[in-house]
């Protein structure tokens, strides 16, 4: 079994919901991404999602972007991803917490999808998420992926028409990735009042899992959410701890972002 079909049927029979953190790889650097992601895999973490840096990030605010900007500048490459990634491939090294990858198609087109599959897989990952990716152009990533037991999330968003938002949930696997909000990921005061009634609409057209990411950021979004998802995702309000490296050294960011994962897996979670 997949280790993403894993961790959701454990957390059914808990009767809990997955917290699924991101973290850019490389930003600073990768020693760094790895303590973060050892980390916050104790921390109430379900599952981790890993951004691969890239020049022109699709959907992603400003924090983000500049997360991967850093990274860039810093060297960091796919293959250096993968090397520090294997270190934590070994069986009980992050627990039952699942790794995923969100990456740009054109890093996956020009390494090859099998091969990106394949070394992904050696490296730890068991999906993927590729926003730049329109389902009219995915056959051939979907197939590659069936083939090999690693699951391709897809994205809907709030403004998906309805007969597209079946086609995507029908070609999604591992969990349905559902944007909260109209426009880039970030953090937001309020969520929009309509996403509940999205969500009710797609329990209607998927056995998948659905999560929540965009926008994400406040224990309150999680006690809004946690009866209606079955995980949610925080990517800007953690990668912000980041920018404060400079300033304040890299054991701080660290220290700064598991405390905010464990109150916001532990709001996803309490009675």
């Amino acid at each position: 079994m997949n280790p993403i079909d894993r961790v959701f049927r454990q957390l059914r029979e808990q009767r809990r919901k997955a917290f699924m953190p991101f973290v850019t790889a490389g930003d600073p650097d990768l020693e760094t991404t790895i303590r973060l992601v050892r980390d916050i895999a104790n921390r109430g973490a379900s599952l981790i999602e890993i951004g691969f840096p890239f020049t022109d990030p699709i959907a992603d605010g400003s924090v983000i972007q500049a997360s991967y900007t850093r990274a860039l500048a810093g060297g960091v490459r796919m293959d250096d991803v993968f090397a520090a990634f294997r270190k934590l491939s070994a069986p009980g090294e992050l627990g039952d917490v699942s790794l995923i990858s969100m990456i740009s198609f054109s890093l996956v087109h020009h390494r090859g999808p099998e091969r990106f599959i394949l070394e992904a897989k050696e490296a730890g990952f068991s999906g993927a998420i590729v926003p730049d990716l329109p389902i009219e152009e995915a056959a051939d990533l979907v197939k590659q992926a069936s083939s090999h037991d690693f699951k391709l999330i897809q994205l809907v968003t709030p403004t998906t028409p309805r007969d597209r938002a079946r086609q995507i949930a029908h070609l999604s696997t591992g969990f349905l990735y559902c944007v909260s909000v109209v426009g880039i990921t970030g953090t937001r005061t309020e969520l929009p009042p309509e996403l509940l009634d999205q969500l009710r609409w797609l329990r209607t057209q998927t056995d998948l899992p659905l999560c929540v990411g965009f926008g994400i950021s406040k224990p309150e979004h999680m006690r809004m959410l946690r009866d209606h998802v079955d995980g949610v995702i925080v990517g800007s309000a953690l990668v912000r701890h980041l920018e404060t490296i400079a300033n304040l050294g890299s054991d701080a960011a660290v220290a700064a972002i598991g405390m905010q994962v464990k109150e916001l897996a532990h709001a996803l979670n309490s009675a």
